[in-house]
């Protein structure tokens, strides 16, 4: 089967979109046939395996919460993570904790001061990142780390504190199978080019803001 093939029998499935509803009972066996069909065509013609670098940004929340979906899923395989926060640090979030269960598996770092507007000294959380990049590379580096991710580095990019072409060149540092994870609000345009996934988290509903609901304990940290 063909790419084109391989494309429009997904179109015809309903792939990516609602499948259409079905008739009868044998209708939807023989779709559900070429849907198998279609997905194993695809699964079989896709062997590559490398590095990912993954990119979470936007103004809606699930960014941090999704690269630690990843850093769960990484040490359930074994292998092990680096987890360094830029910007946050004003205190201690409830995933450092539960991660404190892997031992030597989960690495953290938490080297920023808290949110800007707390910490109200520029060039202090300018050398702030500056440590945190250092340590990042450490780690990015090492590849004896499956997994690094660089929570809010996307927000370090966007408020200058450090230079998108000093990350991008640092990620070419990493071994062929090392994957990243960037999150934050504002990932610069070369960022987002250079990425292999990127997911946009959009804003719809916020309780903090339209209800007045304070951060709350396993929700925000």
């Amino acid at each position: 089967m063909s790419q084109n093939d391989l494309d429009s029998a997904a179109a015809d499935l309903g792939m990516g979109g609602h499948l259409a509803p079905e008739t009868d009972d044998a209708g939807y066996r023989k779709r559900m046939e070429r849907r198998q069909e279609v997905q194993r065509e695809r699964v079989e013609a896709r062997n590559l395996e490398k590095g990912l670098v993954l990119v979470f940004t936007g103004q809606g929340k699930g960014k941090t919460t999704a690269s630690l979906g990843l850093v769960l899923r990484t040490v359930g395989h074994g292998e092990r993570v680096a987890v360094v926060q830029f910007i946050k640090g004003g205190w201690e979030p409830g995933e450092a904790r539960a991660l404190r269960a892997f031992g030597d598996q989960v690495a953290w770092h938490a080297l920023g001061e808290g949110f800007t507007w707390e910490t109200q000294d520029r060039n202090r959380d300018k050398k702030l990142v500056e440590q945190a990049w250092q340590t990042s590379l450490g780690y990015l580096r090492d590849p004896a780390i499956r997994l690094v991710v660089l929570d809010e580095i996307n927000v370090a990019l966007k408020l200058g504190y450090i230079d998108v072409d000093q990350v991008l060149s640092g990620l070419k540092e990493r071994p062929e199978l090392t994957h990243v994870a960037l999150t934050g609000r504002g990932a610069p345009k070369a960022l987002v080019d250079a990425a292999d996934l990127v997911t946009e988290m959009t804003l719809v509903h916020h309780p903090f803001r339209e209800q007045g609901v304070k951060a709350q304990a396993g929700i925000e940290f």
